[in-house]
């Protein structure tokens, strides 16, 4: 088990200036870095020598290189945007192919720093002007805010619609606020492209780690497919189980691997249960509001229906096609809408994350009603 003091230690070498967010007991802890767009990195709900939650790219950081394409420096929440591909794409300039070699994480989005504005004991307050162009050729400049908030034990039970947290239970959450505010003279159309928050939080995995995701059931003529598993080749049926209303995606990094539910099809909430280590994470985020369904399509290549996204998706990281492995993590990430924005105009997306852990008596006693299903029901083998 990684415990949070290790790597709070370790990052304290490369980044003297990062934020250490606490509860007044000291055991919900948050790291957060301002190199890094603002990122959380890691949590813990035990203290110091607790678990520590966030998967964290050791070896890069440690080698201090600037890769071309993209900095996998890891992070249990960090800020994208979206589409990556498509005629409207951020990550590949006008008119080049959509091929690897062309793809380039935005630098705005990867090395580049965001201005801590303001940080209390419990929260931190960034912002960033960003201009960007996307491969249509539409220029962008807005501001970005984020603000990263830790949870107390009451308000985490609040988001959990329940009473109170179990005896025995330990907890930590944190809730960013995101925004985008059109800081340029020009409206942002659909026909020229628009821009979406992308939110993308990256969990160590074990041998044991499901992603449970409920779904909106219903007639697909209607909603659509419930779930999109091809995005890295067909995931086998041993480790993408469909069951009636929720989804089972065998997250133990030994298989790459990614899912996506459209916005006719997610949630407000996705959850994964560490068996092994007795760890029960919610994460929820913003739905759109009614009649909203416009989510930015990042697949690579000049598409039909570029609004026809995902606004929920899931990744399991293992052996990509040239043999290797970036670590060993699982990702649940979550976009907002694209929305057309005025001159002066804001669009917002919030990303909240939950751990609870305790003894699986303790943790079975809430697990119904947050998920619908027990534990037990929620373990793969």
């Amino acid at each position: 088990m990684q415990t949070f003091a290790n790597d709070l230690q370790f990052l304290q070498q490369y980044h003297p200036d990062l934020l250490l967010l606490s509860s007044a007991d000291g055991l919900a802890q948050v790291i957060v870095l301002p190199a890094y767009q603002g990122r959380v990195m890691t949590t813990t709900a035990a203290g110091p020598n607790g678990q520590s939650f966030g998967w964290i790219n050791y070896a890069h950081i440690q080698s201090g290189a600037i890769a071309e394409h993209m900095n996998v420096y890891g992070g249990e929440e960090r800020f994208w945007m979206g589409p990556e591909g498509g005629q409207f794409a951020l990550f590949f300039q006008k008119g080049v192919p959509f091929t690897f070699e062309h793809w380039f994480v935005p630098k705005a989005l990867d090395t580049e720093p965001f201005q801590l504005v303001s940080h209390t004991p419990q929260s931190a307050h960034f912002e960033q002007k960003i201009h960007l162009e996307n491969y249509a050729g539409t220029a962008f400049e807005f501001l970005v805010t984020r603000h990263i908030r830790l949870l107390n034990p009451e308000t985490v039970a609040r988001c959990l619609r329940i009473p109170s947290l179990p005896e025995g239970v330990q907890c930590v959450g944190f809730e960013s606020d995101n925004a985008l505010t059109n800081i340029g003279t020009a409206p942002w159309e659909k026909a020229t492209g628009l821009l979406s928050i992308w939110m993308s939080s990256m969990l160590n995995a074990s041998d044991t780690t499901t992603v449970v995701i409920p779904y909106q059931t219903g007639d697909a003529a209607l909603l659509g497919p419930i779930v999109t598993d091809d995005y890295f080749g067909k995931i086998p049926a041993d480790r993408l189980v469909v069951k009636e209303g929720h989804l089972l995606f065998k997250a133990d990094a030994q298989m790459r691997g990614k899912i996506g539910l459209s916005p006719y099809r997610a949630m407000p909430y996705t959850a994964a249960w560490d068996a092994a280590n007795e760890v029960l994470t919610l994460v929820q985020y913003s739905m759109p509001e009614e009649g909203n369904m416009d989510y930015v399509n990042s697949l690579w290549e000049h598409q039909e229906a570029p609004y026809s996204g995902d606004l929920l998706n899931a990744y399991n990281d293992g052996i990509n096609d040239t043999g290797e492995q970036m670590g060993r993590f699982f990702e649940i990430e979550s976009s907002s809408p694209a929305i057309p924005l005025a001159p002066g105009a804001t669009m917002r997306h919030q990303h909240r994350v939950i751990h609870l852990q305790g003894s699986r008596a303790a943790l079975e006693q809430i697990a119904p009603m947050l998920t619908g299903l027990s534990l037990a029901e929620m373990t793969m083998p």
